[in-house]
């Protein structure tokens, strides 16, 4: 009983990092996914459905290995370097690739007009991360913590939303005008939620400890 016990516990402890890395593979195809659609010939909604099924269950495996982490108060080396690795992975690559693939496609815009938004939203969502990841290794390098906060949390739900909304519009409300306006509201409110929290992030750092 106790060598059993004592296996069990162990697997426990290494069940977030499982997850972790489940989820970064998880990325990886979802992206190759959503990168190889145009390719593809004849309908294509389920093929996105599936993509949509990885994309949320990746998520899902962020939400529990969090939580299993807490509840038994591990933490390594691994899980701080890649938990944040695959998330980054996760949602910036699949601003990128929407943007190689010209998606979403938004009213009666020009090609040029639409690969602005794309590739601005992208790089706009980049940059937010690099400057936050720079302040939490700069911070945490002088001794300083640099907790998650409301606006963070808020900020990868938006994110996770838009990525969702464009794979599901993809799918099945392709020309549709309120599925135009429903992904463009998504946008506006994910990059705004998205600079301002990276603004937020600032406020951790007293100007003293800078």
């Amino acid at each position: 009983m106790y060598s059993f016990n004592s296996k069990l516990k162990t697997m426990l402890r290494h069940l977030p990092n499982i997850l972790t890395f489940g989820r970064l593979v998880l990325s990886v195809i979802f992206l190759v996914m959503i990168f190889f659609e145009p390719r593809l010939k004849g309908d294509t909604s389920l093929y996105l459905d599936a993509a949509f099924a990885l994309f949320v269950i990746a998520g899902l495996t962020d939400m529990v290995d969090g939580a299993i982490a807490r509840k038994l108060n591990i933490a390594s080396k691994f899980g701080r370097i890649v938990d944040p690795l695959a998330d980054k992975i996760l949602i910036c690559g699949a601003f990128v690739v929407f943007a190689i693939i010209g998606q979403p496609k938004l009213f009666n815009l020009s090609n040029k007009q639409l690969a602005a938004i794309q590739w601005g939203f992208a790089m706009v969502i980049i940059a937010r991360e690099a400057f936050v990841t720079f302040l939490r290794h700069y911070s945490e390098s002088r001794g300083i913590k640099f907790p998650a906060t409301l606006s963070g949390k808020l900020k990868m739900f938006c994110q996770a939303f838009a990525v969702g909304t464009v794979v599901i519009k993809m799918a099945h409300v392709q020309t549709p005008l309120w599925g135009q306006m429903f992904t463009a509201i998504t946008y506006i409110i994910t990059i705004l939620i998205t600079i301002i929290s990276g603004f937020l992030s600032i406020r951790k750092i007293r100007p003293a400890q800078l």
